[in-house]
């Protein structure tokens, strides 16, 4: 049984590892993606105009003024002296060809003050640039850039969604071959002394043995740090499966199991990948309706963003504080969805309410990024992409010295049966 489990880890590793390796590589840095990007991009993030704020909907009309190709898609709501505002936009149709304009960028930033263009990027782009490094890294981590094909978009999440799977259950494999060769008997399971040998049989699977060097020291990293990181691993995996492949698996699975709050992103079917649903009321009655909907429900903060994307026939309006759009505990904003049909509020996502299963529901991205516990978190979820990687390499080279051995000893054999 043993060596049949060899083996299903052995492929189920290889066929993951170098996913692996992009996604721990990608998974350290983009912990820190807000940092960095403002970094990278503080000529266009951070504003030069001081004094009274304009409107969200006054600069969201520059941007369209600025460029008749273009309709707004997102816009920041919560404006903050000094820092640009963030619009996503989207291509009109050409009325020459019939088919979108070609724009060359989705998102703008708007000095909030004097309502002047800052700078563009594209943040879709393949290209890599300093301007869209750490949502290309994004893109990358969660889908490899796989470009949309037999109508859908989605075949990078899947893709990444299959193979977070597949590491969950190697996982298990992984710590079962850790385990002693040889369980104690259940009647001396009983007794303390057998449990202790069972255990300090175990010891050796936890050590490195630094001093060794070559081959057993890569054999050690391999074992011993899947051991130590073995929960975290869990975790991630887990998560990184239930993101990817969330209305696909995971949310239905979670429906059958256990009680759920479905909102419209679970109940109403998204229009086919290329098409979009032209909204009947505007971004200011649908601001004007959620604000009130949230005042209402007792919402702790106004709207700060709003979307609609135009595959849903609804605007997503966000409730955060500007300042940490993260909120306590990494859980994430609070979200009212209004009807771009009629203006009726179709449901709402708030933060740590609803069912038990809708909390586990909110807690995967938390638990995936780390930001469930802050800043210790985010940084163990950069050394956890570390770990990753390590345990993806140092498992193709235990392979690969495995295999010469084998060459080697079946070409011996081969020779002396040739003899």
């Amino acid at each position: 049984m043993r060596e049949f489990w060899t083996v299903v880890h052995r492929w189920l590793g290889l066929t993951a590892a170098l996913f692996l390796i992009v996604a721990g590589a990608t998974g350290a840095v983009i912990s820190w993606d807000h940092e960095i990007d403002e970094w990278l991009n503080a000529d266009i993030m951070h504003t030069p105009g001081r004094g009274a704020l304009q409107s969200p909907l006054a600069l969201a009309a520059a941007v369209e003024a600025g460029d008749p190709r273009v309709d707004v898609s997102y816009m920041t709501l919560g404006l903050e002296e000094g820092h640009a505002a963030s619009f996503l936009v989207r291509p009109k149709k050409d009325p020459a060809t019939g088919k979108p304009y070609v724009l060359g960028y989705n998102n703008v930033f708007v000095d909030p003050v004097t309502a002047k263009v800052t700078g563009q990027r594209d943040s879709k782009s393949i290209a890599l640039s300093k301007r869209n490094l750490m949502s290309w890294l994004r893109h990358l981590h969660e889908s490899l850039h796989m470009p949309a094909f037999w109508g859908s978009d989605r075949w990078g999440f899947w893709l990444m969604g299959g193979i977070a799977l597949m590491w969950l259950i190697d996982s298990f494999v992984a710590l079962y071959l850790t385990l002693p060769r040889r369980l104690a008997a259940r009647r001396e399971a009983k007794a303390a002394a057998p449990r202790r040998s069972w255990l300090k049989r175990w010891q050796p699977s936890w050590v490195v043995r630094w001093r060794s060097g070559g081959y057993k020291l890569n054999f050690d990293l391999h074992r011993a740090g899947g051991l130590w990181v073995w929960l975290i691993i869990i975790v991630v995996s887990f998560t990184s499966f239930s993101l990817n492949l969330y209305r696909e698996v995971f949310y239905p699975v979670m429906s059958q199991i256990s009680t759920t709050t479905p909102g419209p992103y679970e109940t109403i079917k998204p229009a086919p990948f290329g098409s979009f649903i032209e909204p009947k009321i505007s971004f200011a009655a649908a601001i004007d309706i959620a604000r009130a909907e949230g005042q209402r429900l007792g919402f702790e903060f106004p709207p700060a963003g709003i979307w609609y994307g135009g595959d849903f026939p609804f605007y997503n309006i966000s409730f955060f504080d500007p300042t940490d759009e993260m909120g306590p505990a990494g859980m994430g904003m609070s979200n009212i969805y209004v009807s771009a049909d009629n203006g009726a509020v179709l449901g709402m996502h708030r933060p740590w309410h609803g069912t038990a299963a809708d909390v586990f529901v909110q807690l995967q991205l938390p638990l995936h990024s780390g930001r469930i516990l802050g800043l210790t978190g985010r940084i163990m979820m950069s050394i956890m992409g570390v770990f990753v990687v390590m345990l993806s390499i140092t498992g193709i080279v235990i392979w690969e010295r495995k295999r010469r051995a084998r060459k080697a000893v079946a070409s011996t054999l081969a020779a002396s049966a040739a003899a």
